[in-house]
């Protein structure tokens, strides 16, 4: 996305600009959703596009309308092929399957070393991310939203083409935040994600054995046909991502901190920073200036403070949330477009003495 934003921006014209992936990028690995008002710049490659969402808590549950926002999915390969054709339009970006050994920095130059070959440069835009970034620190909470998902075709129709599952929390916690996520694509076919907000990941079969009880309990299919399946972890933590920028080297998507805390969303975050790096970039002053800490970061962290102290009553914040408020108010809340107000709206509408405590523990 960053490539691309360059790519198509007459200020690089006279730059060169290597992309390095150890990808080819050629394969659908994961699927992006984001809600959004009408039309947006993505539309042309989004797969599925729905207007209400179901929610279910223990003790409520509801299908919501959701405009004027829809909910969006683009599937991986989509947006590759898509950005990759683009990319290769400029004459002065080079792309190269390479896999990134270490980088190195002087005085006057960044050093990139990968298994094939060394690359210098004046800037570097790291997005590798790995979780030893966060390791030797106790400041901030490390939580991982985690999930495994299965691409199912049943055998006869049970899904709703128009209703995305946004979160279900019917399904047992057993200690932890543990939810089902379904974004149907035809009435017999649909992804079913198990998904949890937690510190540890669960072995492969725990995921699977909790998305066949759901599709046969909840959903009454006991005959599917798996066709693709996709899992991953992101990381949903406060923690400064910014702390290893250096004057050359500077962290972007995830491993820049630019997944939200306490969603894990990344894919939109992404695409409204991007044009801010650029503008910042082309102001040739330091990128280890940039910050785009604000004040719902620390609304994230005292979510993430609660989860850490009780991660079992992490459906009871989001069924607070879907009771007292509208999910265009949650939508608002979470895209961080909301004033002050609005966020007190929002944070009173969740239980209130896991977050004062919080609040207190951080302040004193």
């Amino acid at each position: 996305m960053l490539a691309e934003a360059m790519g198509k921006d007459t200020f690089f014209q006279d730059k060169s600009i290597l992309l390095l992936d150890k990808d080819a990028k050629k394969t659908n690995d994961r699927t992006w959703c984001f809600w959004e008002k009408g039309a947006g710049r993505f539309d042309d490659i989004v797969h599925k596009t729905w207007t209400h969402i179901y929610f279910a808590g223990q003790q409520f549950s509801q299908k919501f309308p959701i405009a004027p926002y829809s909910y969006k999915m683009l599937r991986g390969i989509d947006f590759y092929t898509t950005y990759l054709n683009r990319i290769s339009s400029c004459s002065n970006i080079t792309f190269r399957q390479e896999k990134v050994s270490i980088i190195k920095e002087d005085s006057s130059t960044v050093t990139v070393v990968t298994e094939k070959s060394e690359y210098k440069g004046k800037q570097v835009f790291n997005s590798i991310f790995d979780y030893q970034m966060t390791a030797g620190q106790k400041k901030y909470p490390v939580l991982q939203q985690h999930f495994l998902g299965w691409f199912v075709k049943t055998a006869r129709p049970i899904f709703d083409i128009d209703q995305a599952t946004y979160m279900d929390f019917s399904v047992p916690q057993k200690g932890n935040t543990r939810f089902m996520y379904v974004l149907p694509f035809s009435k017999t076919e649909a992804l079913v994600e198990y998904t949890l907000f937690s510190e540890d990941l669960l072995s492969e079969d725990e995921y699977e054995v909790a998305i066949e009880h759901y599709l046969e309990q909840k959903l009454k299919s006991t005959d599917f046909e798996i066709t693709e399946t996709e899992k991953g972890s992101i990381p949903m933590t406060c923690y400064d991502f910014s702390e290893h920028n250096t004057l050359k080297t500077y962290y972007i998507g995830t491993a820049g901190g630019w997944a939200k805390p306490s969603t894990g969303y990344t894919f939109m975050s992404t695409s409204k920073k991007i044009p801010i790096l650029v503008e910042f970039l082309k102001t040739g002053k330091p990128l280890i200036d940039l910050s785009f800490k604000n004040r719902f970061w620390y609304y994230d962290l005292l979510f993430l403070d609660v989860l850490k102290k009780n991660n079992a009553i992490g459906f009871e914040v989001f069924e607070a949330l879907f009771k007292n408020r509208t999910p265009q108010q949650v939508f608002k809340f979470l895209d961080e477009e909301t004033n002050f107000w609005e966020d007190l709206g929002n944070i009173w509408g969740s239980p209130k003495i896991p977050f004062t405590k919080a609040l207190l523990k951080r302040l004193f």
